[in-house]
């Protein structure tokens, strides 16, 4: 893996190896407590609003889930062994000034979720305690960014004790859940398959999953380096997995039973099925988690931001540019949630969509770059050089990202556009499975057809203190 022992940049991203603490399970309930919340049982309901079977539906979810998490948690092994949070790392696929693309789409998902948690939030405090939504967008944000704003180790804090209590209301929903509600007699069946929703809702998990790859690993690259691959994966992908699963089956059983209420009206109903006033604290309780998840996705769109104006102009990191970053991620989220609350809750399931498309060319060249093509051997150094040996523009990551995603389009089904092959699908959406390979198959071939096995030998010696063309 890369040799960073002498490595003396200071930069706004970077962890030396003598910074680096904590312990491998930390990583379980950061990612159980991120998924353990109001967005995450949106997704579950998005095939249910298509009409989609109860049963197909939670097949669909275990499905969706186990294959997005499958690659978020390889993402998020890299942190350890770079130091490095996850966008920074995409220099050597696209180069120093390339990597800006998938920024830029990085950002457009920090800012997206974050606009719809806090249109969830507004209108999961009306229907517990009434009031203006407005008022509560503000201060849902700006408690949010406050968590941000105090660091690395508040957040993981906080993380573990909402994991905690969202544990113990999960467990009491399942358990008493099991014996108490009553779905419809025709939902305990397997019905007849719908394809269009069974994937709908496949891919709406799946993509849900694969959106925390943007920054999996900004909460793995604190751990010491010998944590190994098999450690980080499995205590993310369990994590993930698990708190996505469970909390998207909550949506998927509430919208079963209650089709025709609004998303947090259907959820309390279930839970005063189980027993009065269950309900209202399944909700608060799950609103706690939206507060943290929209913590971390602030932090990211932080490190994001500054790593931007860092790529095009060097500038020194500071807690007041910090603090700025961060207020411009905040006034751009209250536009956006303030001007379409109701779009964004009604068209989560589009947008989801549109990050999966957005997303799954560079998950694919990102995870062959690091365990096929360099097998983690990469200069950190040289990450941060602009005029490096990774290029300002690198053609083989950019030519592999662009024709994966035109290979997709075909396949694209939305209600903005359904390419020929999803209307001849009847509607189905199989694009992502397209641009994995796709993607994943060209930056390979391109890779092997033009060797970087010059950039991997200069990459040791780079990280050694050496002159890398030597």
């Amino acid at each position: 893996m890369a040799n960073v022992k002498l490595f003396e940049h200071r930069s706004i991203d970077y962890v030396p190896l003598a910074e680096r603490h904590g312990k491998v399970w930390h990583l379980w309930p950061v990612w159980f407590s991120g998924e353990a919340h109001l967005a995450t049982v949106a997704t579950g309901v998005v095939g249910a609003a298509l009409g989609g079977h109860f049963l197909w539906m939670a097949v669909a979810v275990i499905l969706g889930c186990a294959l997005g998490t499958f690659f978020m948690a390889f993402h998020s092994t890299q942190g350890p062994q770079l130091g490095l949070p996850q966008m920074i790392q995409s220099r050597p696929q696209f180069g120093y000034v390339g990597a800006l693309l998938v920024w830029g789409v990085a950002l457009i998902a920090y800012i997206g979720f974050n606009a719809f948690n806090q249109a969830m939030a507004a209108q999961t405090i009306r229907t517990l305690f009434g009031g203006d939504e407005r008022t509560t967008m503000v201060i849902f944000s700006l408690l949010a960014v406050s968590i941000a704003l105090a660091g690395y180790q508040v957040i993981h804090i906080a993380q573990r004790w909402v994991a905690a209590i969202m544990i113990v209301a999960l467990l009491v929903f399942t358990v008493f859940g099991v014996l108490r509600l009553r779905l419809p007699a025709d939902e305990l069946v397997f019905g007849q398959f719908q394809p269009t929703p069974f994937l709908a809702q496949l891919f709406a998990a799946a993509s849900y999953q694969i959106s925390w790859s943007i920054y999996v690993s900004d909460y793995s690259r604190y751990l010491p380096r010998e944590v190994g691959v098999r450690a980080s994966f499995w205590w993310t992908a369990l994590g993930a997995f698990i708190g996505g699963v469970w909390t998207m089956l909550v949506g998927t059983v509430a919208a079963a039973l209650f089709p025709k209420l609004d998303l947090s009206e259907a959820i309390r109903a279930s839970g005063d099925q189980i027993t009065p006033g269950f309900g209202t604290v399944l909700l608060f309780v799950s609103l706690a988690g939206l507060v943290t998840i929209t913590t971390l996705n602030f932090y990211g769109a932080s490190l994001t931001l500054l790593s931007v104006v860092d790529s095009l102009k060097k500038m020194t990191p500071t807690l007041g540019k910090r603090v700025l970053s961060l207020v411009v991620c905040l006034g751009c989220t209250l536009v956006l949630s303030l001007v379409m609350s109701k779009d964004l809750i009604d068209r989560f399931g589009e947008f989801l969509s549109i990050l999966l498309y957005l997303f799954t060319p560079w998950t694919a060249i990102n995870l062959v770059d690091f365990y096929v093509v360099r097998k983690g051997h990469y200069s950190v150094r040289e990450i941060f050089n602009p005029n490096g040996m990774y290029g300002r523009w690198n053609w083989r990551g950019l030519s592999a990202y662009f024709i994966g995603f035109f290979a997709m389009i075909p396949f694209f089904s939305t209600e903005i556009y359904r390419g020929p092959v999803a209307k001849a699908l009847g509607g189905a959406d199989i694009a992502m499975l397209v641009g994995l390979a796709v993607s994943g198959l060209m930056y390979l071939w391109v890779c092997r057809s033009f060797d970087v096995a010059d950039d991997i030998q200069r990459a040791r010696t780079a990280d050694l203190g050496l002159d890398p063309d030597q």
